[in-house]
Parts: structure tokens; C-alpha cells; sequence
């Protein structure tokens, strides 16, 4: 390790053991008092905080879009076009729009064809060929379209810019740019890509769309049809972590996927101790702002009452005996080494990795 991040190590424990001792203080209480982890509250968890009229007004905007029709081509910088001009073979051409919108033609020179349509430049250019020749009927076609595309960038695998085709969608592109990127971590494979918190951007504004929904379900409201200038980023996961401390015998930090349940958690840690308490808590949000659940393990264990799904960073603690206060509970948890060295290494690897 070096010094550098040697120092970065130390000052973050110190950090998280100041933080840890604010908390005595003021999260003090009864341990009874911390809520069940029902199948409720684990919904409530998974929604989201916006209104019910703000839930409306989103999709009454994703289904506009769905709606829209799809926008006339005009022409721009990149494009290939054939220009026809009937009866006047001498002067047909196929040629490139340059980046500042013009083509070029015999007799009539440079004439700018940026931003019109296929009629439209088709008339220009008859205008300006009515100097020389009588009646010009011209005929205007790309035959290769660069200007339609779209731009997807951050924990993709190949990100760049993509060519939009009739019909294709934000999943689409999200395949043909390789899906998310992966990074390796203790001889596992994990995704680096954070798709509740990407976004989409369309003419300067961002959609509220929820990628999640769009790419692994297909919904088609969160998964629009993708237009000319859509700019596409998808965030990079910074913690792909879960931990588990506490009476088990193997504690410490494990790889965190969507099929990762308390059950799955307690197997990699080696299983828990044959005088386990009959309860596990869920510290989840960080230390910064921790939400805390409580988990009738022994129900689990038995099958009398369904797994728990965990989050990304959730903490899992297996107390050794009954805890009777909450402030005791806490002091107990917060300042353990094991739990500071963690939290503190993850971070430091992660730095490394982006």
C-alpha cells in the first residue's frame, strides 16, 4: 500500500470513528423499538418518494412520448445523399454534407441544405438550377444517414456514438453498446453499472426515466424510442458490496448481486454460531444516515418466513445474545474494528478501480 493511500486508510477510520461517537448520543432509544423488516416495509423501501400527482404527471410524459410521431429527417452534416437531376445526367451526383451543412453541385456551386427536409432542399437546389436550366425537376435521397444518432456514455461497455434505426429503443442501444461494463473483484465479475441513478437526456432535459424498468423488464414507457441527439449516461456503481459482521464465522465484505438474500449472505460467511440470537439486523443507508430493521432469523432458517433481500451496502449484524437497549446495541456495533476495516478497504478499491 502507499503512503498516499495508507493516509487515506487512517484518516477515513478516524473519520468514521468521530462520526460513529456522534451517533451515541442521539441514537438512543429502545431496541424494541426498531421496525420489523416486513414484506410492507421492505416495498416501501423500494419506492420511491415523489408524490402521487408527481407519479401521474411522469407518466402522462413517458406516454407523450410514446405518442409522438416520428420527427420529419432533414438533412445535416455527415449525410450521404444522390442528387437526380432529371434529364441532365452531366449533372446527377452523390456526395457528402459537409460538417457546416453544404453540397456541393456543377453550375450552381456550394448551396447550404442543413437543417431542411427532403423536399425542401430538393426545391432549393431546382431555385438555384433555374438560372441555367429551364424547369430543373430534381430528386434528392440519402444513401447513408450519419447524423441520426444517439450518444451512450459511463459503465457501458463500449460506449460512443450509435446510429438510431426506425423502431429502436433505449434498451436497444444499450445492447448494441455491449451492456454495462464489468470490473473483477475477488475472482468474481461484477457489474460497474448503477442503473437507478443513469439518465436521459432529450433536447436539454432530462426524462424521468427508470432504466431498470426500461432494460430488464422492456417497459415500454420508460423504454422510449430513441430520436436524433438523445444523450444516454449510465452511472457507475460505487459500491457493489454487501457485509456481514457479527456471530458468524467467517464476518467480512461479499460480492453483491440482485439474487444476494440474507440466506445466500450467512452461507458465504460460513454460517452462524450454534448460540446466535434469534434476531439479525439490517443496517441499511450508510453510516451517515442509517435505517435499521430487525429480522426474525430463526423464522427464515426454519422456512417458517420468506428470505430477505438485501441491498447494495446493506450491513448484516448477528448479535451473539438479546440486546435489550438500543443505545447499548449501538455502542456495541458502531466502533468495532471489524466493521471500520470493512467499510474503510472497499472504498480504497474502489478509488482504484474508476
Amino acid at each position: 500500500m502507499t503512503l498516499r493511500r495508507l493516509s487515506v486508510s487512517i484518516f477515513g477510520t478516524v473519520c468514521l470513528f468521530l462520526c460513529a461517537g456522534c451517533y451515541f448520543e442521539r441514537l438512543t432509544g429502545k431496541y424494541d423499538e426498531i421496525p420489523e423488516l416486513t414484506r410492507e416495509n421492505e416495498a416501501v423501501l423500494g419506492q420511491s418518494v415523489m408524490t402521487i400527482e408527481e407519479r401521474q404527471r411522469r407518466i402522462r410524459l413517458l406516454q407523450n412520448l410514446e405518442r409522438e410521431p416520428i420527427p420529419s429527417y432533414t438533412i445535416n452534416g455527415g449525410d450521404k445523399v444522390e442528387i437526380v437531376v432529371y434529364n441532365n445526367p452531366d449533372l446527377s451526383v452523390k456526395t457528402t454534407v459537409t460538417p457546416d451543412g453544404y453540397i456541393g453541385m456543377v453550375l450552381i456551386g456550394q448551396v447550404h441544405v442543413a437543417g431542411l427536409t427532403l423536399g425542401e432542399a430538393s426545391k432549393k437546389i431546382e431555385k438555384a438550377l433555374s438560372r441555367y436550366i429551364r424547369n430543373p425537376k430534381v430528386g434528392l435521397s440519402p444513401f447513408l444517414i450519419a447524423s441520426e444518432t444517439v450518444t451512450i456514455s459511463g459503465a457501458i461497455t463500449y460506449p460512443g456514438i450509435y446510429p438510431v434505426t426506425n423502431g429502436m429503443r433505449l434498451a436497444d442501444v444499450f445492447a448494441k453498446a455491449g451492456g454495462a461494463a464489468s470490473r473483477h473483484y475477488d475472482g468474481e465479475t461484477i457489474s460497474a453499472a448503477d442503473l437507478h441513478n443513469s439518465y436521459f437526456i432529450r433536447n436539454g432535459r432530462i426524462i424521468p426515466l427508470d432504466f431498470s424498468l426500461a432494460i430488464e423488464r422492456g417497459d415500454r414507457l420508460h423504454n422510449v424510442l430513441l430520436r436524433r441527439g438523445d444523450y444516454i449516461f449510465v452511472a457507475a456503481r460505487e459500491n457493489s458490496l454487501v457485509y456481514l459482521i457479527g456471530d458468524v464465522k467467517n464476518p467480512g465484505r461479499r460480492v453483491w448481486s440482485k439474487q444476494t438474500g440474507l440466506l445466500e449472505l450467512l452461507t458465504l460467511g460460513g454460517w452462524v454460531s450454534d448460540n446466535h440470537w434469534s434476531h439479525a439486523i439490517i443496517i441499511r443507508g450508510g453510516l451517515n444516515n442509517p435505517v435499521m430493521y430487525k429480522i426474525d432469523l430463526d423464522k427464515i432458517i426454519s422456512g417458517r418466513a420468506r428470505n430477505v433481500a438485501l441491498q447494495s451496502g446493506d450491513i448484516v449484524y448477528v448479535p451473539k445474545d438479546n440486546i435489550s437497549e438500543y443505545n447499548v446495541f449501538i455502542r456495541k456495533l458502531m466502533p468495532t474494528a471489524q466493521l471500520i476495516n470493512m467499510l474503510v478497504t472497499p472504498a480504497t478499491w474502489w478509488s482504484a478501480q474508476f
